[in-house]
């Protein structure tokens, strides 16, 4: 048994989107039969992006595992001759065993076009969003930088969404003018349901000059769909590309409005240690930037996750979703913590240990100077 990858590109004109349901043909659905007729076995692709109806893509991420005797690379070939006209595999190879698309770092970008002019071009009404109005695109410039960076992005998520986590991080977010054409560009490490067509709709109404451009720091800052902007169509998204993390970067750091923190990922392929260290935070958001920084690092590799935080935040023993977090009295022996030692120069910060292989959560009361 072996697990291949696939590259896809379709065009979403004619399915119900990725993800195989009761109600109309899908892209999953066509390549499942695709493969089976081929390969003669069960087969069940599992993608990366499970994009809407209507949205297009130039390479999503699939993977599906085979006893086929057909070299990997091969497959792309074999398949694409059954595959109606608006699928097409654009590569085929192994992967690891245990490669998953949906559950690997990965980056995500997506392009975005608005035909805007007078008049609708009927050869671009699939693949663009038709505006007659004219849009300010130096004020959709200004909206969108709001958005770059790590925030909680739950005013950007569909009601219908199901994450628990609405954090994402926005690497990028582009809006840029050929032509007649308004093409805007985002990458981010994920999106929540409807998260970029929401974000495309909110600053149409910036271009517009429904809003200011400032106000895209109010709707972010407001947690709450309802003051967003509406959702764009599906018909002017495409999902471009999908390229995951091969090296975990040595430091993330994020300051946004919440507060302020360093991510020390080195150890983490040295010894399985990472090391959170937080500046400032808001109280109340505290448990949440642990609860999901411990199972990104989890996912990642750590054993162990560290974690320095001030004395008003770590106050006492604290639960936060299936974790508990409880005071000891002792100092890691690692690199890092021992830099940690030398540098400690408030009375008031604790220090704070994740195990992340027994699920357990300890603070470290601060060590005597």
């Amino acid at each position: 048994m072996k697990r291949v990858q696939l590259i896809v590109a379709y065009d979403g004109t004619n399915y119900c989107g990725w993800q195989v349901q009761p109600n109309g043909i899908t892209v999953e659905e066509v390549l499942n039969r695709c493969l089976m007729e081929l390969l003669r076995e069960e087969i069940h692709v599992i993608g990366a992006s499970r994009t809407d109806s209507g949205v297009h893509a130039l390479g999503n991420v699939a993977v599906f595992d085979t006893q086929t005797k057909i070299p990997p690379e091969k497959l792309s070939f074999a398949l694409n001759q059954r595959l109606p006209e608006d699928i097409r595999i654009q590569a085929s190879f192994e992967a690891a065993p245990d490669f998953h698309p949906r559950r690997c770092n990965s980056t995500k970008t997506y392009e975005y076009k608005i035909l805007n002019r007078t008049f609708s071009l009927p050869c671009e009404r699939l693949y663009s969003y038709f505006v007659y109005l004219p849009l300010d695109v130096e004020a959709m410039r200004e909206a969108a930088a709001y958005l770059v960076g790590e925030h909680d992005f739950k005013s950007f998520c569909s009601s219908r969404s199901q994450a628990e986590d609405t954090y994402r991080t926005i690497y990028s977010l582009e809006v840029r003018k050929e032509g007649e054409q308004i093409i805007i560009r985002i990458s981010g490490n994920g999106f929540l349901y409807n998260m970029v067509r929401i974000i495309v709709g909110t600053l149409i109404k910036v271009g517009l000059h429904v809003y200011p451009p400032s106000y895209m720091q109010e709707i972010l800052f407001a947690k709450d769909r309802d003051v967003a902007g509406p959702k764009a169509p599906a018909v002017g998204l495409t999902l471009v590309s999908i390229a995951y993390q091969t090296q975990l970067a040595d430091s993330i750091c994020v300051e946004n409005e919440e507060g302020s923190y360093l991510l020390w990922q080195k150890e983490i392929v040295e010894n399985g240690s990472g090391y959170l260290e937080i500046a400032h935070y808001k109280k109340e958001l505290f448990s949440g930037l642990l609860e999901r920084t411990a199972r990104q690092a989890m996912r990642d590799g750590a054993d162990t996750l560290y974690v320095r935080a001030p004395r008003n935040l770590a106050v006492g023993n604290l639960q936060t979703g299936e974790f508990v977090f409880e005071k000891c009295n002792q100092m890691p022996n690692t690199a890092y913590a021992k830099m940690w030692e030398k540098c400690l120069t408030h009375t008031d910060e604790y220090y704070i240990i994740l195990q992340c292989g027994v699920m357990r959560r300890e603070i470290l009361d601060p060590k005597p100077r």
